[in-house]
């Protein structure tokens, strides 16, 4: 008696098996996710990051809405959408106080208008 698991029946076609899945609504949510979370982290720019890490904001919380999983994952999975969110709104925060910086930067190097212009 093998305690191994079974494997589904795999496509025998050209079919690229590493990179084509057929999983239920939930898992391939929840795998979505992950691999979001991975490029996020891996992310050599800033370019894609606040949509990135809204995306994953909004899948945390989709899984923990959906149905299928146990109460204490969907409570985990909550948390951290929790968790996700503040660090959204962080970054939002940084880039507009260095936006407003930036701007008071170029307006430093404005001429002042003469009092009388002859």
């Amino acid at each position: 008696m093998s305690h191994a698991p079974e494997m589904p029946d795999l496509p025998t076609s050209g079919a690229h098996c590493d990179e084509e899945y057929s999983l239920p609504c939930a898992e391939a949510l929840l795998a979505g996710t992950l691999a979001l979370m991975t490029g996020y982290v891996q992310a050599c720019c800033d370019s894609h990051r606040d949509a990135m890490g809204r995306k994953i904001a909004a899948n945390l919380q989709m899984l923990a809405d959906a149905q299928g999983f146990t109460p204490h994952f969907r409570t985990v999975v909550w948390s951290l959408r929790g968790r996700w969110d503040q660090q959204c709104k962080a970054r939002q925060d940084v880039a507009a106080s260095a936006a407003i910086v930036a701007a008071e930067q170029r307006r430093v190097l404005w001429h002042t208008a003469p009092e009388a212009v002859q």
